[in-house]
This record gives C-alpha cells, sequence and structure tokens, in this order.
C-alpha cells in the first residue's frame, strides 16, 4: 500500500493553551444549503483499489434526506467565524502545520520532512490565513479553508449550526443521484491528456504538476461542474471530513494489523489536488483516509450537512 495521503502529527509538543471559548451568535452569511434525498443509500463499492482501506463491499443504508453545503467551507466563510469567535486555530496554537513541499515559495528555508513522505514538510507560522507559512502569501479567501484540524471543523460546526456528514451521508451526496458510479461524473477517468473534470495531480508524482485542470494547489471552492445535486469538487481539491472515525469492516489478519495503526483517526473523503493514478488513487468516491484529530494539512478542509428541518435550503 502507497503511504497515506495525509500524515499525521505526532502527539508530540502538543498547544498548552486552549481555543478561545465560542462567544459568536452564529453565521448569518452562510450560502443556501443542497437538500439530499433520502432513502435507499450506497455505501462502499464492489471494486476497492485499497481492499485494506475498507473501500468494500458495496453496502446499501436507509438515510433521512439532510441538507449539505454545495462547497467546503471557504477562508472568507472560516475568518467570519474567527471574527466573531476570536477563534484559534490547533495549528497556530501548535505554531506549524504541514505543507506540501512544492508549495514552498523557492528559497524557503530548510524545513523538517515527515519519515515516510519527505514531500511533506512541518513549516512553522504555516496555519490557515498564511496556508504556505510566513513566507508566502495569504489564503485565498474564494478557496477552501485549509489547515484546520478535524477539532477545529468541529467548533466552526457548532457555531455555525450544523455538523460533518456521516460517510454514508457523504458517499450518498457524492454520487448526486447517479448510484452505483466511482466518480461524482459517472464512471470515465480523469487523465493527463484530455479529460480533468477535477482538481488532482497531473504529471509526475511528487516531482512535477502539469496543472492541465488550471490548477497546482487548491482551486476555488466553486470550480469545475457541480455533479447532479449541484454539490462542487465532491472529489478532488482537498479532502472532505467526516463525523465518523476511521474503522475497517473486515476481520482478516491483516486488516486488523493495519486498523490499529489509524486507531482513534477521523475518516475524510474525496481525495485532492495531490492525488495521481500512479500513486494516490483515492480521488473515487468509496475511496477513505484518515488522520488524527488534531492533524491539519494543505489539502484537509471540510463542509457541512445540516437536518432537514433546521435549515434553508435550495429547492
Amino acid at each position: 500500500m502507497k503511504p497515506c495521503c495525509t500524515p499525521a502529527r505526532d502527539g508530540k509538543d502538543a498547544p498548552t493553551s486552549a481555543p478561545a471559548p465560542l462567544v459568536g451568535k452564529g453565521e448569518s452569511e452562510a450560502p443556501t444549503a443542497i437538500r439530499i434525498p433520502g432513502g435507499e443509500a450506497l455505501l462502499g463499492t464492489k471494486s476497492p483499489v485499497f481492499p485494506q482501506d475498507g473501500e468494500g463491499p458495496l453496502r446499501r443504508k436507509k438515510l433521512r434526506a439532510f441538507n449539505m453545503d454545495p462547497t467546503t467551507v471557504t477562508v472568507a466563510r472560516f475568518a467570519r467565524f474567527v471574527d466573531e469567535t476570536g477563534y484559534v486555530t490547533e495549528a497556530e496554537r501548535f505554531g506549524n502545520s504541514l505543507v506540501f513541499q512544492g508549495l514552498l515559495p523557492e528559497g524557503h528555508p530548510p524545513t523538517q520532512a515527515v519519515a515516510e513522505v519527505p514531500w511533506w514538510r512541518l513549516v512553522p507560522g504555516a496555519h490557515w490565513r498564511r496556508p504556505v507559512g510566513p513566507l508566502g502569501e495569504d489564503a485565498e479567501a474564494d478557496h477552501p479553508v485549509t489547515h484546520v484540524s478535524f477539532n477545529d471543523a468541529r467548533a466552526f460546526a457548532d457555531w455555525a449550526g450544523g455538523r460533518l456528514p456521516s460517510e454514508a451521508e457523504w458517499e450518498h451526496a457524492a454520487r448526486g443521484g447517479l448510484g452505483d458510479v466511482p466518480f461524482p461524473w459517472g464512471d470515465q477517468q480523469p487523465n493527463d491528456t484530455d479529460f480533468q473534470p477535477c482538481n488532482i495531480w497531473q504529471g509526475p508524482f511528487p516531482r512535477e504538476d502539469l496543472a492541465l485542470d488550471g490548477y497546482a494547489g487548491t482551486a476555488p471552492a466553486r470550480s469545475f461542474e457541480p455533479n447532479g445535486y449541484g454539490l462542487y469538487n465532491m472529489v478532488g481539491n482537498v479532502w472532505e471530513m467526516t463525523s465518523d472515525t476511521f474503522t475497517l469492516r473486515s476481520l482478516k489478519k491483516a486488516a486488523t494489523a493495519h486498523q490499529a495503526d489509524r486507531k482513534g483517526h477521523r475518516l475524510s473523503k474525496g481525495g485532492s489536488f495531490l492525488c495521481h493514478r500512479s500513486y494516490c488513487f483515492r480521488y473515487r468516491i468509496a475511496a477513505r483516509n484518515s488522520t488524527t484529530a488534531d492533524s491539519s494539512t494543505s489539502h484537509l478542509g471540510f463542509r457541512l450537512v445540516y437536518d432537514a428541518d433546521s435549515r434553508k435550503h435550495a429547492s
């Protein structure tokens, strides 16, 4: 198996101060959420690429209707949350975050590499406002907020009156009404030549991203064609956190051992701009990934869902 797509903090040097209390009254400028119909939802796949990740088997699950944001939470939206509440993210309290090396500006001082995936660097001063650190540019307002942890996302959700989706809700929404398909647009595989329907890697990973899809790094949260439900970037761009912990359904010895390394990790879905068929073929609806609740990276974000009767939704 390829090394994990999302490196995790090692648990050392945890911040000692707690985040600011959430004193805001909630957001008033949220995007209109989209109603996702309930019913029998599909979860998983009959043809797993990484069986040890628990991608299979294909299962069916009853879901109630719910509402989902059309995009991941943007930098601008997260900024309103911080301005209203004074919240301080875990990356800010740690004093660092994990940045993909290809995003660092030319001449950046040496940084600490992650052992198994050395293209990930622990960069002092990297956080949601300055996603490549103090020597880089400010985060773009309409892009997904990154360098936020599961704990940060949950705090935002509490303020916004929503929650993170379950894995079943996320997959059901990502399929866009198409049923048993690998991608939100259907069956056709993205490539490095003439079909780039989402923001992933093109070229030899991790040396060169050809950016044939128009982006090296994150794309605006509302980019590319939405799926059948009107949801943008359900695969590619940034991994999306869910409310679930990472668990495997297999009782095979190898799977049990694999899960032991990720006990207590949080589950994320959808892949990111760093995924490529040759390395991390996880820009598929059934693909799964995990990281610790306090980890933050250049390619991890989130979107919210809301109970169907609790939020205005698009018809």
